[in-house]
């Protein structure tokens, strides 16, 4: 009986070892972009001035230009493919993307799945309506019988869920562009997304305009799988680097913080 258990102890610690050698020996997100030679990100090209296509029918935007920045100094070519929001996160987990470089909010409940950078920049959450609803602040929509829009799946419909309870919350694929169209077509009384992203309609749009108020200040940064630590440490110490010798900051300026790249883009 002894040598039976022995036997069995024994095929279970081989298991183990060849268990553990073949996870030990699977390439990892960043061996997979030094062999290949590609770094490929999903993205949200529905979004200015985060990602989206140009007047020139180029993609560019604050979340591909950081990732080209990245991409140029590693020396690989970076890879950028279109995905709905509600679409990012199946993307990355499925192996089609490295990381996801969009404005994405590190929620608990997404971090169930992925693991986010540290912050790499922020943004405030606000309302937005046509001047003529009458509306000031974005407390003024918690009521019943308004319509809330907001993009589908984001963290700006949880907050309006949470914060605009009282009104009905409509979401639309797509992203905040979706949301505008809504709006001014009368579908909705009013949106939420974050400041920057409605400045870029606000120049184009005749009444467009930011109610009262914050709803929130969140932080926003890129996501890997869990398996990619190498390339979450390797993001995030990029973006340190980026933001001590000033080229964070030059492309927040001009994307976040500032309608500039409008004149370039638009």
């Amino acid at each position: 009986m002894q040598k039976y258990t022995r036997l069995a102890v024994a095929a279970a610690s081989g298991a183990w070892l060849a268990l553990m050698a073949t996870a030990s020996f699977a390439e990892s997100t960043m061996e997979k972009i030094v062999r290949t030679g590609q770094m490929t990100i999903a993205v949200q090209t529905q979004g200015p001035p985060v990602s989206f296509i140009d007047k020139a029918g180029e993609r560019t935007g604050l979340a591909i230009e950081l990732a080209q920045l990245m991409a140029d100094d590693m020396e690989v070519e970076l890879v950028v493919q279109d995905y709905d929001w509600k679409g990012l996160i199946p993307a990355l987990l499925s192996g089609k993307a490295d990381f996801i470089a969009a404005d994405m909010t590190p929620t608990a409940k997404r971090s169930m799945q992925v693991v986010f950078t540290e912050p790499v920049f922020y943004s405030e959450t606000i309302a937005f309506a046509m001047k003529d609803a009458g509306y000031k602040s974005w407390k003024d929509l918690n009521v019943a019988g308004i319509s809330v829009g907001a993009t589908q799946a984001s963290s700006w419909a949880d907050l309006a869920r949470k914060k605009i309870s009282n009104a009905e919350l409509k979401e639309f694929s797509g992203g905040t562009a979706q949301t505008v169209q809504a709006l001014t077509s009368g579908r909705i009384n009013a949106g939420v997304s974050d400041k920057a992203t409605i400045a870029a309609f606000m120049s184009s749009i005749d009444g467009l305009v930011v109610l009262d108020g914050d709803i929130s200040r969140e932080p926003l940064g890129f996501a890997v799988r869990p398996d990619s630590m190498h390339l979450l440490f390797a993001l995030d110490n990029y973006m340190r680097l980026i933001r001590a010798d000033g080229r964070l900051d030059e492309k927040l300026d001009y994307w976040w913080n500032t309608t500039s790249w409008e004149a370039d883009h638009k």
